[in-house]
């Protein structure tokens, strides 16, 4: 079982789990449990949970064990109360992430697509991104070292489909320029290499908001 973790929040849990193991993956797309990792973004007991998911305990015990086998869920504390020791669980992390590795032999490669106008290329340059960044981030907590990563993220919006074609292609070329400034390439180099991935496309269509039923429509006169 393998899950890699991001960042911290208060009390030690992970803002982010990225999953690696096919079993844990499995384990967290059941409907039930991801309700439950949700929940235990606080602690809490089997009892408690209970109530919240609105389901038996001893089913509750049930889908905590299997979640706790597979590391997305962890013991913070016991509590006795008379004859009974109640366990108190937490989620490892706020979220998770499915890592491409867990569908190692499905997961796409970037190599065979390798068309920067690929709208599937994009799409597995970010799954080796999350993969990548997951195995990464496991490696500097186990090093107690901080990781040098940057990202840019924003929305632009062209005149024309001729406007994004020339913005790419400007794009290109700055990066391209950047690129041949600062790339240290001899053979002797004892710098570290960085992975460079910029991308471009469409954004979602935001749904618009429903009218309220009880307001009225601006184009039509009030019944009298």
């Amino acid at each position: 079982m393998t899950i890699n973790f991001v960042g911290d929040q208060n009390g030690g849990m992970q803002d982010i789990a990225v999953i690696e193991d096919p079993a844990a993956a499995e384990i967290s797309l059941d409907p039930i449990r991801t309700r439950i990792l949700r929940e235990l973004v606080q602690p809490g007991s089997a009892t408690q949970l209970a109530v919240r998911v609105g389901l038996p305990r001893q089913k509750v015990n049930y889908h905590l064990k299997a979640l706790e086998r597979h590391g997305l869920v962890e013991l913070v504390e016991e509590r006795r109360k008379g004859n009974v020791t109640e366990r108190i669980l937490q989620a490892t992390a706020a979220s998770y992430l499915i890592s491409p590795s867990a569908l190692a032999a499905v997961s796409p490669d970037p190599r065979r697509f390798a068309d920067r106008f690929s709208a599937f290329w994009l799409l597995a340059l970010a799954g080796r991104m999350v993969q990548e960044m997951g195995t990464l981030i496991a490696g500097a907590a186990a090093a107690r070292q901080k990781l040098a990563t940057f990202a840019i993220d924003g929305d632009i919006t062209f005149r024309s489909a001729a406007d994004r074609a020339a913005f790419a292609e400007e794009l290109g070329v700055e990066v391209t320029r950047l690129v041949d400034k600062y790339h240290d390439g001899g053979a002797s180099s004892r710098g570290r290499r960085h992975r460079l991935v910029v991308a471009l496309h469409p954004a979602l269509k935001e749904a618009s908001a429903p009218i309220a039923s009880n307001e009225s429509d601006p184009g039509k006169e009030q019944d009298k």
